[in-house]
């Protein structure tokens, strides 16, 4: 006879543009169902970095444990999460790359008519959103003020993170769940779609930017609070 028991650890990944700070709506509200939640600071320099930086977040978990990534972050769960204390992963509008592709390949051949995200020109070697198309392109269902600070407070994205490829999915040897943004103007919710099935992943849909697990927080809880019930129950 064997018992379920709902996996308690969560660990966040941001994307890039941002830092760890947009996650506390998720993490607020996982903490008070009794989650233990830790939030990655990823340096977003690069792919390889940014996972061993995960990793380390992850050696200190007590047990198993829901993988999040949001955008580019999806790409360091990919990485990462083949740790031996990730029982579940959860994409969050993120990119799932395959064995040897990277967020550039991803992004190489957006389809017909979707928006282009407004990615200025490299700058030694980093890449920031223009700030005056920043709300509409990431944030558009925020208050102005919070996408306005979001804008002025955006974080140098590394040129490598972008170009650093996958060695190891663990889409392929971890359940996965996957939420569409379906009103995102940075990665096409098409994109997302045919991400989320490849991997196999438990999808669920809401209207929402870039900028969901801002926006809607309770959503995005309760899609990880869904992967941490059903990995108990695989333990």
């Amino acid at each position: 006879m064997s018992t379920t028991t709902p996996v308690r650890n969560v660990v966040l990944v941001h994307g890039g543009f941002v830092d760890g700070s947009g996650w506390q709506g998720v993490h607020d509200l996982l903490a008070e169902d009794g989650y233990n939640v830790s939030i990655v600071q990823n340096p977003t320099l690069s792919l390889e970095d940014d996972a061993t930086v995960t990793a380390r977040v992850l050696d200190l978990q007590d047990g198993p444990t829901v993988l999040v990534g949001h955008s580019y972050g999806g790409a360091v769960i990919t990485e990462a999460g083949t740790h031996e204390k990730v029982t579940a992963l959860a994409y969050i509008a993120a990119f799932a790359p395959d064995k040897g592709e990277s967020v550039n390949t991803l992004i190489a051949d957006p389809p017909p008519g979707a928006p282009v995200p407004p990615i200025l020109p490299p700058q030694d070697g980093f890449l920031f959103l223009d700030r005056a198309k920043f709300a509409d392109s990431f944030a558009a269902d925020l208050p102005p003020k919070l996408s306005a600070f979001m804008a002025d407070a955006q974080v140098p994205w590394g040129v490598e993170a972008l170009s650093g490829s996958i060695t190891e999915p663990a889409w392929r040897v971890k359940p996965s769940w996957y939420l569409v943004a379906t009103d995102d103007r940075m990665i096409p919710p098409p994109a997302q779609r045919a991400m989320s099935e490849r991997a196999g992943a438990t999808v669920a849909e809401a209207a929402g930017s870039h900028a969901i697990y801002v926006s809607q927080p309770q959503v995005v809880a309760d899609l990880i609070k869904q992967a941490a019930q059903a990995a108990g129950s695989r333990q």
